[in-house]
């Protein structure tokens, strides 16, 4: 297995720290607003990874934070007239509501950053301490001119930054790249009292003090979008390494964006869907393919036309297995056997997710196969197809797409429409069996006549039959 390390910018053999034991830890929501399909690509592009991570044998432990204090928070909560509690546990519970539609499995622990202020103090006073932080006014900063290593993970040259640093003016700051420790509180905001008084730990420090409180002070993977490699996921490391001499992180994995009109995806620019909105209007499970259908360090460029495609694409393979439990009920297992050797999808689908976790590949493996089976369907035993049938539920395993519960339950009214179109095919009354095919149809259902007898399934519609829906934020109708 190789996976694409940011810190390498290369790909690697991936070998965990433990023998057949994975840490993971990926950077959470900052609760003040709905969740967003932005937040949406990165928790299910890490949800195939651990999925697929503990698909092939590993004991995976997965820690994802929730930055429960934070500006945007205490903002919110100012002018609601509510507490940043009231709002970061609002806000919560909706993002696990869409997140437990769209199956992304729970995290191992949730860590929520006012849980761990001493220890966030604890870890700030050492590295005063150590001589990595100075104290003005209230606040304390790390003192990047101390690291030596500052901009290994975003390969960014120290000198071009300061010349163009796009941070806060601060005088109160030896260098304006500095980034604060501890934050003094301002009037009527929340606080926690520390030896530099009162007020909050910085954003930097909280992710990397909660990884090391659960996962220790080395982790094999932490992961999250690409807009967090730099300043975040840079000062993570800057204070982990000077807390200690281990190596922090081993594998840095970030996912790429969902843009609109080429613009990244956010609330701050206003151009963001609320995934709840969204699952309104489209099955949680067309979003997840939509998600998946491009590698996820890939940038995701969002349209309407795109969500109707993996649409279709994701009814043809729910039809496919739909298709085969119809088949192995009514196949018999004397028919002439034929070569249907499934070996070689399993290699494929592995190789391509073995190949830093490859969903478009892997999904075009099991196009490949469902391309074979309708080839051969009417020649092969139920025996193949049942082992047809369960390789999908096996890649279902990792990809998540519902295919068990993908049984279309066919209206009542259809299948007595379905049992008369039958008996005037056999009396060949072949006028009566056309008239009510197109009953059937005009209910949103396709018969397919086999040997075996006929059955009735979902029409899988084209992007022009489609309802049209709104498009509130107007970012472009559909056509």
């Amino acid at each position: 297995m190789k996976v694409y390390n940011t810190l390498t910018n290369k790909k690697e053999d991936f070998e965990p720290l433990t023998k057949n034991k994975v840490s993971m830890y990926v950077c959470g929501i900052t609760p003040y607003d709905e969740t967003h399909l932005g937040h949406g690509r990165a928790y299910v592009a890490f949800d195939i990874i651990r999925r697929y991570l503990e698909y092939s044998g590993y004991k995976v432990t997965y820690v994802q934070n929730i930055t429960d204090i934070d500006d945007k928070i205490i903002k919110k909560a100012n002018d609601s007239n509510k507490s940043i509690y009231e709002i970061a546990s609002y806000y919560t519970d909706r993002f696990f509501s869409v997140m437990d539609k769209l199956k992304v499995k729970r995290a191992d622990h949730y860590p929520k950053a006012t849980e761990y202020i001493s220890d966030m103090v604890s870890f700030a006073k050492n590295l005063e301490e150590k001589g990595f932080a100075y104290f003005v006014d209230g606040d304390l900063y790390f003192d990047i001119s101390k690291y030596k290593d500052y901009g290994q993970l975003s390969k960014k040259d120290l000198d071009k930054m300061l010349a163009g640093a796009r941070v806060e003016v601060n005088e109160k700051k030896k260098n304006p790249l500095d980034f604060v420790l501890w934050k003094a509180a301002k009037e009527g905001e929340p606080y926690w009292d520390s030896p530099w008084g009162r007020g909050r730990p910085g954003w930097h420090t909280e992710c990397v003090v909660m990884s090391r409180k659960l996962l220790g002070d080395s982790i094999d993977i932490h992961g999250g979008g690409a807009d967090l490699i730099f300043p975040h996921h840079e000062n993570e490391i800057a204070q982990a390494q000077c807390c200690s001499s281990k190596n922090f992180v081993k594998y840095w994995l970030h996912n790429g964006f969902i843009t609109i009109n080429k613009e990244k995806m956010s609330k701050s620019l206003g151009n963001y869907f609320s995934l709840s909105e969204l699952l309104q209007k489209y099955d949680p499970m067309t979003v997840r393919y939509f998600l998946l259908r491009t590698h996820y360090r890939s940038p995701i460029n969002f349209s309407f036309e795109d969500l109707d495609d993996a649409q279709t694409a994701l009814s043809t393979i729910k039809n496919a297995y739909d298709d085969m439990q119809f088949m192995i009920q009514n196949t018999k297992n004397d028919m002439l056997e034929v070569d249907f050797s499934l070996v070689k999808y399993k290699e494929d689908f592995v190789s391509s997710m073995d190949d830093d976790f490859n969903t478009p590949s892997a999904l075009a493996v099991i196009f490949n196969l469902i391309k074979n089976y309708h080839e051969k369907k009417y020649k092969l035993t139920a025996e193949q197809i049942t082992n047809a049938k369960l390789m999908l539920e096996e890649f279902n395993l990792v990809l998540q797409l519902g295919l068990k519960e993908s049984k279309v339950v066919i209206k009542e009214s259809a299948q007595e429409l379905l049992e008369k179109r039958n008996e005037a095919r056999k009396n060949k009354d072949f006028a009566l069996a056309d008239k009510l095919r197109k009953q059937i149809e005009e209910m949103g259902y396709i018969i397919e006549d086999t040997p075996f007898g006929s059955f009735v399934k979902k029409k899988v519609l084209k992007r022009q039959e489609m309802p049209k829906i709104s498009d509130p934020f107007g970012f472009g109708k559909r056509n």
